[in-house]
């Protein structure tokens, strides 16, 4: 039986090694929150894993099972697992929500059965499920108040992230032969499957890029009242992942598009600094350092 204590210092590696984006984040959050968010982010990690493991009928029973862990998990029942018995004494700690995390692994089965998706509404509720859901569960680690309004404002945050994830990585998700981006939008700009699943670069390619883009920054423009909704110790981790993550969306453009060739990034000196950044303005108020760019 694994400790709470090491538990909660197995999340932390986890989150140290793997979470890269996500970690950077966390620093600025109190200690106890902090390791929350560890928790939280070995959960999804494992969850998403799972998606990706060789074999498919390995696949559906490894997340049918990670699914029966969780609920036994729920009720206090951890097994031999390294990250439930943190994971749990969060979800009761902070009284998150069972059903987010239901609907996080209802995601994840997605990719188990779907390897396209006809148009955007399809994709959307992929990305609410495996990225939404994550942001309703931060803001309970967080803090928020206007509870409606705060959800709202997070499902939008989370797929503007999870629309910029699909940009990034579309030359990874080519060869495990999946394509995020709806059909109907391929159609519409007249490039296939086929070139896509190739690595092509065309004029048709970069217009629809040019227009998935923009569909992440309606995204993110609808999310930002968020900002004025989350509590002060949490709002520094959300405006650096805002930064962050509309950082590598200049960077695909940056980059005219090409994905393929490159992995849009934001570098580590310049992630560094926007920590800086938002760390020093929490502590300083009335400097404004603070800016989701």
């Amino acid at each position: 039986m694994v400790s709470l204590e090491e538990s909660y210092q197995h999340c932390r590696n986890v989150a140290r090694n793997e979470a890269r984006n996500f970690y950077y984040s966390f620093t600025v959050l109190p200690p106890e929150r902090r390791a929350a968010m560890c928790a939280i982010y070995a959960f999804m990690r494992h969850s998403d894993d799972l998606s990706d493991e060789q074999g498919f009928d390995n696949r559906r029973e490894r997340v049918a099972e990670w699914r029966r862990e969780l609920n036994l998990a729920l009720s206090g029942e951890y097994g031999n697992s390294p990250i439930l018995p943190a994971f749990h004494d969060t979800v009761i700690r902070y009284r998150i929500p069972s059903r987010y995390l239901h609907e996080l692994i209802d995601g994840i089965e997605m990719d188990l059965t779907t390897t396209r998706y006809p148009r955007f509404e399809d994709a959307r509720l992929y990305c609410y499920r495996v990225a939404s859901t994550v942001g309703f569960i931060c803001l309970y680690i967080w803090g928020f108040h206007d509870e409606e309004r705060a959800i709202r404002c997070a499902e939008h945050c989370g797929v503007a992230f999870q629309w910029t994830n699909i940009l990034r990585d579309l030359r990874e998700d080519a060869e495990r032969g999946r394509i995020y981006l709806p059909i109907e939008d391929l159609e519409r700009f007249h490039y296939s499957e086929q070139e896509l699943l190739n690595g092509v670069i065309n004029s048709a390619f970069r217009n629809l890029m040019r227009f998935e883009v923009e569909r992440a920054k309606l995204e993110y423009r609808a999310a930002m009242p968020l900002l004025k909704l989350v509590d002060q110790a949490g709002l520094p981790t959300l405006r650096i992942m805002m930064r962050i993550y509309q950082g590598i969306l200049e960077q695909i453009e940056q980059l005219d598009y090409d994905v393929f060739s490159q992995r849009a990034r934001v570098s580590t000196p310049r992630k560094i600094t926007i920590v800086a950044e938002e760390w020093l303005g929490s502590r300083l108020p009335g400097v404004n350092l603070l800016r989701a760019s």
